[in-house]
């Protein structure tokens, strides 16, 4: 690039006021670009709070109507809904169940607030009393064997009005099942948000006290990517898109950014980058201590994926941001 020097070039005129670094801004954040995840369990009138995760709550179904209308009404487009069942067993029966509280929450949600999209995680986890995201035989997750129940847990999400389903089990071959199911019963027009590069995180921390989903022996890593691999993400999205994911996501976000920025750029899908509990809860505990503005490091944070090439940005602090934003 060959620019001409100092003095005939100076940076620093376009940096003199707030309303001229607004006009030449390359990146820009926007409500309408936010989803908030939500956790959903039976009950009525339940708030309960994640002791590790400030403001973010396991909510009975009609709490869960409340919050997401507020997030609604700041603008909010959509929400991540996770479930977690009164029982758990072997089969993740719960899953899949016609009543299942995700399938009574999305209904719920539904009528209530019929704007809302509704993006439902589908795995097996919460619902395993192992706590592992598929079928387990002496000790060891089956990757084929778990496939039918993804599908069929995706099929009664979709049948009971999610606008989008979500595979978060980093199986093989799970997306092609999905979507063979969605299709045979008529409902070839509902997207999949694929977890296309989902790394085993120590971010994840917060988030299992939230799900009660930690495995109860051994670890994720066998199906959850290296976190020392990116190209191996490149490989992993391009499966995922070949059998027929619409939006693939990165997942944690802010220590990927790389990988962000890679499958953006190789592939030019619709990208989600998942801002998850641990880098939440950082800030959070940064702030509380006084060592960090918390608006402005969350704000920061969601511009950084904006830049990496993220078009969705999935956060628990979006309500937060929408009223930043916002104002």
């Amino acid at each position: 690039m060959n620019l001409p020097e100092f003095p005939v070039c100076r940076p620093r005129r376009l940096r003199q006021s707030p309303a001229l670094r607004r006009l030449v801004a390359e990146t820009h954040l926007a409500v309408s670009q936010l989803v908030l995840p939500l956790f959903v369990r039976p009950g009525r009138r339940l708030r309960r709070p994640v002791a590790a995760m400030p403001g973010v709550f396991q909510l009975s179904p009609d709490e869960l109507v409340g919050e997401a209308a507020a997030a609604h009404a700041l603008g909010v487009p959509a929400i991540l809904l996770f479930g977690i069942p009164d029982k758990k067993d072997a089969a993740a029966s719960g899953a899949m169940a016609k009543n299942g509280i995700v399938q009574q929450a999305v209904r719920l949600i539904k009528k209530e607030l019929p704007s809302l999209l509704v993006i439902t995680d589908v795995c097996l986890c919460e619902y395993m009393e192992h706590g592992h995201c598929g079928v387990v035989r002496a000790g060891k997750v089956l990757n084929d064997s778990t496939l039918k129940l993804l599908a069929q847990t995706a099929l009664s999400h979709a049948e009971a009005g999610a606008d989008i389903v979500a595979p978060s089990d980093m199986m093989d071959g799970r997306v092609a099942a999905i979507r063979a199911a969605l299709d045979a019963h008529d409902f070839q027009d509902t997207p999949i948000m694929s977890y296309a590069a989902k790394f085993a995180s120590a971010f994840y921390g917060p988030f299992r006290e939230a799900a009660e989903s930690a495995p109860r022996f051994g670890d994720r890593r066998s199906y959850q990517m290296d976190a020392a691999n990116a190209r191996e993400a490149l490989r992993e999205t391009a499966l995922d898109i070949r059998e027929g994911a619409d939006i693939v996501m990165v997942k944690p976000a802010l220590a990927y950014l790389d990988v962000i920025h890679m499958v953006k750029s190789e592939f030019g899908f619709p990208t989600a980058a998942y801002a998850v509990s641990g880098e939440y809860a950082m800030i959070k505990a940064a702030a509380a201590a006084g060592w960090m503005d918390e608006r402005a490091a969350t704000l920061e944070s969601l511009l950084a994926l904006r830049r990496a090439g993220a078009d969705i940005l999935i956060t628990y602090a979006a309500r937060d941001a929408a009223k930043w934003l916002k104002g």
